[in-house]
């Protein structure tokens, strides 16, 4: 079982920046991606950015340029760098951690509230 813990959730005023962390444990056995997945309300959840095995990164058009996506070392700790918050960038934040061995399976966080007030 992979246990992923996020932090870095709050209420920041529009302009402002975030740090969002999320770090995985338990049985890891091949990390495909990491990533971050944003859900506002009565909404459906949808992939803000990723970060895969080899590095390569892909974000979603409304945070281009504004959020980056990194991890440490380890390969175990993913963070988000969220600048230039908007109002629209409020939701609920998820961790997610997809395994492909022995099958692709996807792994969520208990998710953190990020909202940018106006």
């Amino acid at each position: 079982q992979v246990q992923l813990v996020e932090s870095g959730g709050g209420l920041v005023q529009t302009g402002g920046s975030l740090r969002l962390s999320c770090a995985a444990s338990g049985r890891i056995f091949s990390i495909y991606t990491m990533g971050w997945y944003r859900q506002a309300p009565g909404k459906q959840r949808d992939v803000v950015a990723t970060i895969a095995r080899g590095g390569t990164t892909n974000y979603a058009d409304s945070v281009k340029g504004r959020f980056t996506i990194s991890r440490d070392n380890a390969e175990t700790t993913v963070y988000l760098q969220m600048n230039s918050l908007k109002p629209e960038d409020t939701g609920v934040y998820y961790c997610n951690l997809r395994q492909d061995y022995p099958h692709f399976y996807d792994y969520w966080g208990q998710g953190t509230q990020v909202t940018v007030s106006s």
